[in-house]
């Protein structure tokens, strides 16, 4: 078993929760994600309180980012962007980013959420690495630029992180879900 690509459980069609908090922080600013299926795919909500932002994720069964929308301080989304699933990605406005292109994730570093979604989707076996391209959303800036990272995986249940611009690399657990438990210096599972 500890080889199979995809030992993961499924998610409940009536939702999941997890939270996390900063790995730091005493406070309670703590993230709290649910996942729900509607309408034949995934949606993803997460409430992230030390950056005070939400966002949500629509994502196709096989686990592709489909949308992607950040709300900060406003009722309508500050970004909202869409992939037509072959790496061409846009504003939900219309407008084409280019440099977008060729991404197949979305990654935001204020949560741990966003490293599921490779995880859940690339059938590596134990030992075995794939190098992706993600677009990578600033929360602050809502600048957005393509990151090549690298997932490998070192154990059924265990992986690392490597950001290939920076040589930046974190291992971690992730449990039965493929949810990130404790990503050692920024996040703590709460439940």
């Amino acid at each position: 078993m500890s080889g199979h690509p995809n030992p993961y459980q499924a998610f409940s069609s009536d939702g999941h929760l997890a939270r996390w908090r900063p790995w730091d922080d005493g406070e309670g600013r703590e993230e709290t994600l649910t996942i729900t299926w509607e309408n034949e795919a995934w949606t993803v909500s997460g409430a992230v309180g030390k950056e005070q932002v939400q966002y949500v994720l629509r994502i196709s069964p096989s686990w592709h980012v489909r949308q992607f929308l950040l709300f900060r301080d406003l009722d309508e989304p500050d970004l909202w962007l869409g992939t037509d699933g072959n790496g061409r990605w846009g504003e939900m406005n219309g407008a084409h980013r280019p440099e977008l292109d060729g991404c197949v994730d979305i990654d935001l570093a204020c949560t741990p959420f966003t490293n599921t979604l490779p995880i859940r989707r690339l059938p590596l076996h134990v030992g075995h690495t794939a190098d992706i391209t993600v677009a990578s959303v600033d929360v602050e800036t809502l600048d957005i630029v393509a990151d090549h990272q690298r997932y490998t995986r070192l154990d059924t249940h265990r992986w690392r992180f490597e950001q290939l611009s920076t040589g930046w690399s974190q291992e971690f657990e992730v449990d039965e879900f493929g949810l990130v438990k404790d990503y050692p210096t920024l996040f703590r599972r709460v439940n």
